[in-house]
């Protein structure tokens, strides 16, 4: 019985100085994981009611009126509540005054450009939508918490600003097919946006 116990303790101390040896082992490191987020097919629904301005915005999100003490009549939130995430409109007569829309575009430039701390690269694309508005989208990387801006202009009577932005603290890197998906949404709400 002694010896049985001998020989087991023997080939569990073997085992262990095996497990032990001075060879190097070598670790992978998984791969980056992302959570899954499934994004359904893009469909678009018309803004109605007493607006100056019409455009298609998701049909998963719902139009809420801004409250904030510094609102605006007309700015409203597109509030995506899957998404925890938001586009903030605002809207501004311009009245026909170039010097008052030159200080709304430097404004929305001032507003993007805040960012600059945390955004890597800010893209700038300059377009004119299907009913001639002057259009300039920000695209901002980086860990900021505002991924698209923009501004459309009918140059005469009417500018509207856009912004896109996520109430949650997920890293962008993981919210990518999400800022993406609303990225393709605010696109499509400028090309259709008409003012009134």
């Amino acid at each position: 019985m002694k010896s049985n116990l001998f020989v087991s303790v023997i080939i569990s101390l073997l085992i262990l100085a095996s497990a032990c040896s001075n060879e190097e082992t070598t670790f992978m490191p998984k791969p980056k994981g992302y959570n899954k987020i499934e994004l359904p097919a893009h469909s678009y629904d018309t803004l109605t009611g007493d607006y100056p301005y019409t455009f298609e915005y998701s049909s998963m999100a719902k139009i809420i009126p801004d409250t904030s003490k510094t609102a605006e009549p007309y700015w409203i939130d597109i509030y995506y509540p899957d998404f925890r995430a938001n586009i903030q409109i605002t809207y501004k007569k311009t009245n026909n005054n170039l010097k008052t829309i030159d200080e709304y575009i430097k404004d929305s430039h001032t507003l993007a450009n805040k960012h600059n701390v945390k955004a890597y690269a800010i893209d700038e694309l300059v377009t004119d939508n299907k009913n001639g508005y002057a259009v300039k989208v920000f695209e901002l990387s980086g860990d900021v918490p505002s991924q698209v801006q923009f501004h459309a202009t009918d140059t005469t009577k009417n500018f509207l600003r856009g912004a896109v932005y996520f109430r949650t603290s997920t890293k962008n890197d993981s919210l990518a097919p999400v800022i993406k998906y609303m990225k393709e949404d605010v696109m499509h709400l400028i090309e259709t946006l008409k003012f009134k």
